[in-house]
């Protein structure tokens, strides 16, 4: 990719910025111009087969879903995190807001750690824990073992907001606190940045307390290594290795022979998600027409992939962005859609709570689709919902120029947050910023930075 190339981008990425209050900003990026609504309205078309839904089942088409006036929806799940002798930082605070929660800051200042706190804390558990198989997710550790460590968060439960704190227990290695299932309701999906992923459900992982001690009844969560999400996860329930999810080459291939409700959202997320806004309809990802053979040695059917420039590629063969966003599609997929049947099977509502945690959004991303990504996880999270109000906290770690100054005309201070981690000068700050009056000074230093880098 040459300078100019860059240079355009990342011009594009700061016009229009100005300090305006609370509110939205005065740009137009791609996240939210008239030709994105209507072809969000052509990708909430999209049938299992790549071509156009019947008229009257279309996607909604808000240009960014606002949850005010809707009963719950001005709620965040996940309030606050106070955390004390743990991570780069002596002592790091978050309040989070209820829709948007942007983190940025350079690499190794702990945007990743915050988002497997924020993880841990809505579900009790250590990705890495659960999945030995995982590059990232590890337990956090106290900065000074000798002395006290904790974690403090609020969240919401169905009836009220609960505070909890845990402490680390240097002799049992581990985080200690009051017995019993995590407290909030609802979905937490996590897309770590190695193509890796999390999910807990408040109607399959889930655990009683007996006195003092959590009895483990289902399990603590799904944590899939990249392998697993391609190939399938099995884990150990009752001594014996069960197949838990089919993986996505598995899955698609019989949603698509199936013709069934889960092949068309799969569909309908790939085809919101790829959404970059340019000219034409070409570059938003379809299925493709069939299904393709690696070898004679291999006997899966894999699902293709409509390419822009009119072939089918089998989706093992496609590049890596491609690849990440079709594992994207299909985690949100699969989760939601498997929520749905747990929560039938045990006789309750599905919830209309869901908390996305995304790790490095831009990773294996082309330019255009960084500037759509994340607003594209919010349409789709709110469009697959069953629930007549949904209420969608994403909490996403960046440090692309794009991903970030994509939001301008769309933040809102009382929705939305961005939190910048500095290192000032050789102490890690990690402080709630101004975005609308601060964008411009941001986005000027990592251009600057990166364009000294990229000239010498």
């Amino acid at each position: 990719m040459d300078l100019a190339f860059i240079r355009r981008e990342s011009a594009l990425a700061g016009e229009g910025l100005s300090c305006k209050g609370e509110g939205a900003g005065g740009g137009v990026s791609g996240a939210d111009s008239p030709r994105r609504n209507q072809r969000l309205d052509l990708a909430g078309r999209i049938n299992s087969t790549g071509s156009e839904r019947k008229p009257g089942s279309e996607m909604p088409t808000e240009s960014w879903p606002d949850y005010e006036g809707r009963v719950g929806h001005s709620k965040a799940v996940l309030h606050s995190l106070q955390l004390r002798n743990v991570g780069p930082a002596p002592a790091m605070d978050l309040e989070l807001a209820p829709r948007l929660n942007l983190i940025t800051g350079d690499n190794g200042l702990g945007k990743s750690f915050l988002l497997d706190v924020a993880w841990w804390a809505l579900t009790r558990k250590w990705p890495q824990d659960l999945n030995e198989n995982l590059t990232s997710g590890y337990a956090a550790r106290p900065i000074n073992v000798r002395e006290k460590a904790t974690i403090e968060f609020s969240v919401d439960t169905k009836t009220r907001r609960a505070n909890y704190e845990s402490s680390y227990a240097p002799s049992d290695q581990s985080w200690l606190g009051k017995a019993g299932r995590p407290m909030n309701s609802g979905l937490v999906i996590y897309a770590l940045a190695d193509g890796e992923f999390a999910v807990w459900d408040s109607a399959r992982n889930y655990w009683k307390k007996k006195g003092n001690r959590d009895v483990q009844e289902r399990l603590p969560a799904f944590v899939f290594s990249s392998k697993d999400v391609w190939d399938g996860l099995s884990v150990a329930v009752a001594g014996k290795m069960v197949k838990v999810c089919n993986g996505l080459i598995a899955d698609w291939a019989s949603w698509i022979r199936e013709n069934n409700e889960r092949s068309e959202l799969m569909a309908r997320v790939l085809a919101v998600l790829s959404d970059t806004d340019s000219e034409d309809s070409t570059d938003i990802l379809r299925p493709g027409t069939g299904f393709a053979r690696l070898s004679v040695s291999d006997a899966r059917d894999i699902p293709t992939v409509r390419m822009g420039y009119g072939q089918d590629v089998p989706i093992l063969y496609a590049s890596r962005g491609v690849r990440r966003m079709t594992a994207l599609a299909y985690m949100l997929a699969w989760a939601i859609s498997e929520h749905r049947v747990a929560s039938r099977l045990i006789g309750e509502e599905a919830s209309s709570r869901i908390v996305m945690l995304f790790d490095e959004a831009e990773a294996h991303l082309h330019p255009r689709w960084q500037r759509v990504v994340v607003p594209s996880i919010l349409h789709v999270a709110k469009a697959i919902s069953d629930a007549p109000s949904v209420s969608i906290q994403l909490i996403a770690a960046t440090h692309s120029p794009l991903v970030f100054a994509s939001l301008e005309p769309l933040f809102d201070a009382g929705k939305d947050a961005w939190f910048d981690i500095d290192l000032d000068p050789s102490t890690v700050r990690l402080r709630r910023r101004d975005y609308l009056c601060d964008i411009k000074q941001h986005l000027c230093g990592i251009s600057e930075r990166g364009m000294a880098h990229l000239d010498h």
